[in-house]
């Protein structure tokens, strides 16, 4: 099985550069410091899956030319994975789009995008999607690809990470439960969240990543939804060989 990966984002909630702020990495010139609010695209199998929409997606679905998807995974209802969902308007003039998540995203859909659930008459203005709910840890086919929902944690929270074949996405993540070390088995490219270097209780220190990507043992890792404290090449001239920083525009092949 062959997983493509286009990572569309690869920033925390504020985005890099951050609104004001002066600092080495938010006046970079390098583009891999610029890091819109992280996201990713899977083609595998002729479909396309889009992995959170947060609220730069319009400028990255351009940017990627994105021009059709079969799904859409969500990992959680924070505002930068989730706000960008009325731009899935696009995809929904002729059908419905189904969107996935767990009971938390599902029921913050309703409360707060409910006019995208169908409640009003069919209309190129409006998004038209349909929320399916995973069920703890148990896979699921979604457009006839199989998707293995990894649950991890964000904090206090019980989120999604995914995995799709030899691929696994785990953003967000502050812990890793014991139940789903086992799901990410024989990985050929595992993405991991890592914001910064200092502890933070919500998300994996950059040192808490590699340890967890060591553990994990993937061919390739890659680091995800990163902080303006670290400079790109910095970073990834500081890190084992085997895992890497990802960048907004980066392509990656998972084989297996």
């Amino acid at each position: 099985m062959t997983v493509d990966v286009t990572f569309l984002g690869t920033g925390t909630s504020h985005g890099v550069p951050v609104i004001g702020c002066s600092c080495p990495v938010c006046t970079s010139s390098d583009p891999r410091d610029q890091r819109y609010r992280s996201s990713i695209l899977i083609q595998t199998e002729g479909r396309d899956i889009l992995v959170d929409t947060g609220p730069e997606f319009r400028l990255q679905a351009i940017r990627a030319g994105i021009k059709r998807l079969d799904a859409v995974l969500y990992t959680h209802d924070h505002a930068d994975h989730l706000h960008g969902i009325d731009d899935l308007r696009v995809f929904t003039h002729v059908a419905t789009l189904p969107v996935y998540g767990n009971r938390r995203l599902v029921d913050c859909i309703a409360d707060r995008f409910g006019y995208v659930l169908g409640r009003c008459e069919f209309a190129g203005g409006l998004p038209h999607v349909e929320t399916h709910l995973f069920e703890g840890s148990e896979p699921m086919d979604i457009a006839g690809v199989e998707v293995q929902p990894v649950p991890i944690r964000h904090g206090d929270l019980t989120i999604n990470g995914y995995r799709i074949g030899p691929f696994a996405y785990l953003t967000d993540c502050s812990g890793i439960p014991e139940a789903s070390w086992g799901l990410l088995e024989d990985l050929d490219i595992l993405v991991i969240g890592a914001l910064r270097r200092a502890p933070h209780p919500t998300h994996f220190s950059i040192g808490q990543a590699v340890e967890a990507a060591l553990r994990v043992g993937a061919r390739q890792t890659y680091l995800t939804h990163l902080s303006h404290d670290e400079l790109h090449g910095t970073l990834e001239a500081s890190l084992p060989d085997s895992v890497h920083v990802a960048y907004d525009t980066l392509h990656v092949r998972a084989i297996g």
